[in-house]
């Protein structure tokens, strides 16, 4: 029989959230929408979440997440020089009015993207990475594939609406956040610049101001990403976070900027006063014995993030019943699974987490039992 014990804990399963009848109720401005935990990719909200429109430039989340990929896996750094070309020169739109020629730091170059939306800037950091903005495009699409962004295709960097092909440029509420939650999970240093709300480059010569307003007004804001084209009507990706959780709010075609902002501000206050995200955690050591090891029991953990959102209305409402092994023969490898958190509500099983070895213990040699068992049977002679 293995060995249970309950613990009381306030978590509750992500895998069977029940969103709150207040969801239902919201009446949220543009054409699609989505609200999604960052930590666990729960969608507390949808409407048309797969619908395929134009992005604008919140298309450059996948930039950015490219970039920050390139930064963290060491192929590129802050300080690196880039060269604008002709063609990223050229660019339209929201840009910082680079020269062909002008170099600019990659540090730079991102903080104009993720501040300003600089069309320019995108392109020229597009070539860097990959040889041309072509080339670029090709590895957002294929990275949006193992994303699973089902609904989406790049033709740009930068959500423009020139070109003959932009009319396949398309991505849907549900692909922007799954994009924008993996760029705020993975890769938390862009928000170094995702919340700059004023700033400057060329040595403070020329200015930039947050294109996302709710980065000044919407308390916890940490980015993520606007856009407006008159295709794609008001955009924008919006993240913010408090108490440990952190939401991203998508709005794509809304008509107007304010009602754009407003929507996601909608979204993000209705996360934030519905959900909580909890931990469980072991309360208490939990050990199992182990045979013939150089030690006589392992102690057990988590063996995979238990991060759960929870509805607040029944946050204290859930016990875990921790079930062990009851013995285990060495070697013991750690990571080795030793038994389970069951996340319970009454009878019903939410989710199970699995508890591992927290440590290796290796096996006694041949002539450690020896040893071993010969003081065992010493000690049981002396005392008869």
């Amino acid at each position: 029989m293995k060995r249970t014990s309950i613990i009381l804990a306030a978590v509750w399963l992500l895998g069977m959230l029940v969103i709150p009848a207040g969801a239902a109720e919201l009446t949220v401005a543009g054409k699609s929408a989505v609200l999604m935990d960052v930590t666990t990719g729960a969608v507390l909200y949808e409407s048309n979440p797969h619908e395929p429109l134009a992005p604008a430039s919140v298309t450059k989340v996948m930039t950015m997440l490219l970039i920050m990929e390139a930064l963290d896996g060491g192929s590129i750094s802050l300080t690196d020089t880039v060269t604008a070309s002709e063609t990223a020169a050229a660019k339209g739109g929201s840009q910082i009015y680079l020269k062909v020629g002008e170099t600019m730091s990659v540090s730079d170059m991102l903080k104009s993207i993720a501040v300003s939306s600089a069309n320019d800037c995108a392109c020229a950091m597009a070539e860097h990475l990959s040889g041309s903005e072509e080339a670029f495009v090709a590895r957002m699409n294929s990275r949006a594939r193992e994303l699973g962004m089902n609904d989406t295709t790049f033709v740009n960097c930068t959500g423009l609406d020139d070109g003959a092909d932009a009319v396949n440029h398309r991505t849907s509420a549900y692909d922007i956040a799954l994009m924008s939650r993996e760029l705020l999970k993975n890769h938390p240093k862009i928000k170094d610049f995702t919340t700059i709300w004023m700033d400057s480059v060329r040595g403070g010569t020329f200015g930039l101001s947050n294109t996302n307003k709710l980065i000044r007004f919407y308390p916890g804001a940490t980015g993520l990403k606007t856009g407006f084209t008159t295709g794609a009507g008001y955009c924008l990706s919006a993240s913010a976070q408090r108490e440990g959780m952190e939401l991203v709010a998508v709005v794509m075609g809304a008509e107007s900027g304010a009602a754009r902002n407003a929507a996601c501000k909608q979204l993000l206050d209705y996360g934030f006063a519905n959900f909580a995200l909890i931990a469980p955690e072991l309360t208490q050591e939990q050990t199992v014995p182990v045979r013939l090891g150089t030690a006589d029991d392992v102690p057990v953990e988590l063996g995979e993030e238990g991060g759960m959102l929870v509805e607040k209305a029944r946050k204290g409402s859930v016990a875990t019943e921790v079930t062990l092994e009851p013995e285990v023969t060495a070697p013991v490898t750690k990571g080795q699974r030793l038994g389970t958190m069951t996340v319970r509500a009454g009878d019903q099983i939410l989710r199970q987490l699995p508890l591992v070895a927290a440590r290796d213990i290796p096996r006694l040699s041949y002539g450690q039992i020896l040893l071993r068992t010969l003081g065992k049977v010493c000690g049981a002679k002396e005392t008869e």
